[in-house]
């Protein structure tokens, strides 16, 4: 498959939304409203297509974001300066294709040179074993973790120096 990278628009996000919401719990399900606001607020939104077909997308968030997720407000705490993966989902008929891998090389890309982190979490209740594996692969390691929504649910916090 040959995969087009390119920057959201807003009428990706209907698309983008059903992808998101098709992966849950692996991230975490939102609203049209939230997707909305990545959309105009996120440091980095691309999505890959294969014949005008979405397959996949990523969200990257930089400090100073005015977003209330935990696991990022952890990150605002611990680091001065990073690159936060917020989302990443990938299509059934895209999965094992390397796409994955390509969008966070683009954030990676994207991000300033002053940048010496990529941060993102990791499910571990329940344990999300394929993204953990993913991520060790491509050199993130465990700095943290967060029990969220009520100890329901824990994360590992994850860094990746560049």
């Amino acid at each position: 498959m040959l995969f087009n990278l390119r920057d959201v628009s807003h009428t990706d996000l209907d698309a983008v939304l059903e992808l998101n919401e098709s992966v849950v719990p692996a991230v975490n399900s939102i609203t049209i409203e939230q997707m909305r606001w990545f959309a105009d607020q996120a440091a980095y939104f691309r999505i890959a297509e294969d014949n005008d077909r979405l397959a996949a997308f990523l969200i990257g968030l930089r400090p100073g974001s005015d977003y209330n997720s935990p696991n990022y407000l952890w990150f605002c705490r611990h680091y001065d300066d990073f690159g936060y993966v917020d989302r990443v989902a990938v299509a059934d008929h895209a999965r094992r294709s390397g796409l994955a891998s390509k969008l966070y090389d683009d954030f990676r890309a994207n991000l300033p040179d002053s940048i010496s982190v990529m941060t993102c979490e990791v499910n571990l209740k329940p344990p999300n074993e394929s993204s953990m594996r993913f991520h060790e692969g491509m050199g993130f390691h465990q700095v943290g973790s967060l029990a969220i929504d009520d100890g329901k649910n824990e994360v590992a916090l994850m860094e990746l120096k560049l």
